[in-house]
């Protein structure tokens, strides 16, 4: 469980993160929304350590991220996995190569292990046989799956997601967000999903968290998004015509 306590960031003047509290618990997606300019990146790249708070904490599993020197959150990162938004793979690195990195930086494992820990992880992401080839010589949904398998190799309690689903097209994002709600159940991952994806939140999202001018504005399950009278989720939701078809949709039912 990772646990945001009253953080706040400025940048100079630009105050980015006013007073944000939230509860993000495992086994569950739990999705960070809001239109740009909202926070929500910042407050991603707090929670992991990018940027440093200005005031409040990050607790993981009651471990206050926020007070740890060097050496203590080097062992918090080890339980963290990252699936970055442009999959940040090497390109001059086979896929086997990328995967097996985090491995060679932060275990002691031999080289059986981390190749049976890659080939595992390949395999859990439908990409069994595809180790020797290059970034450059597979699909764009495919490097996502790599970088969602690279993000696990070390069997994570933790999983970040960067706007996972940013370029693919619509089948293949339903593919990426199936996946990532798979891996987070079966393996009992706190997964954080920042996303401005209404499909995805939909599909996936057990807990939601919307950002608004850098506050929490509002917290919920998609269930609930359908029927919350928020105006300023409304404005950001409603944007979305699969959002708008949903209500629609439920309205229908009810009456």
């Amino acid at each position: 469980m990772i646990e945001v306590r009253n953080i706040i960031k400025s940048f100079d003047q630009n105050h980015v993160l006013k007073d944000i509290s939230a509860t993000f618990k495992p086994g569950k997606t739990n999705l960070i929304i809001g239109a740009s300019g909202s926070g929500k990146t910042v407050f991603l790249k707090c929670m992991v350590g990018l940027f440093e708070v200005d005031a409040g904490a990050i607790l993981y599993d009651e471990r206050n991220f926020s007070e740890l020197g060097p050496k203590q959150r080097k062992e918090i990162r080890k339980e963290i996995g990252m699936l970055f938004q442009g999959n940040a793979l090497f390109d001059s690195m086979s896929v086997e190569e990328n995967v097996i990195f985090p491995l060679n930086m932060f275990t002691k494992m031999n080289q059986k292990e981390k190749l049976e820990r890659v080939n595992f992880c390949l395999e859990r992401v439908n990409l069994k046989g595809v180790n020797k080839l290059f970034p450059s010589e597979i699909s764009g949904g495919m490097q996502k799956r790599v970088g969602i398998a690279r993000a696990i190799v070390q069997n994570p309690k933790y999983l970040f997601c960067d706007e996972p689903n940013s370029g693919l097209d619509p089948k293949t994002a339903i593919l990426i967000d199936n996946l990532i709600k798979e891996i987070t159940v079966e393996y009992n991952i706190t997964t954080i999903v920042n996303t401005h994806d209404m499909n995805s939140v939909m599909e996936i999202g057990d807990h939601i968290v919307h950002l608004h001018n850098g506050e929490k504005n509002w917290e919920g399950s998609n269930k609930e998004v359908l029927t919350s009278s928020n105006k300023e989720l409304h404005g950001f939701i409603f944007a979305s015509d699969f959002l708008k078809e949903a209500l629609l949709s439920d309205k229908s039912k009810k009456s």
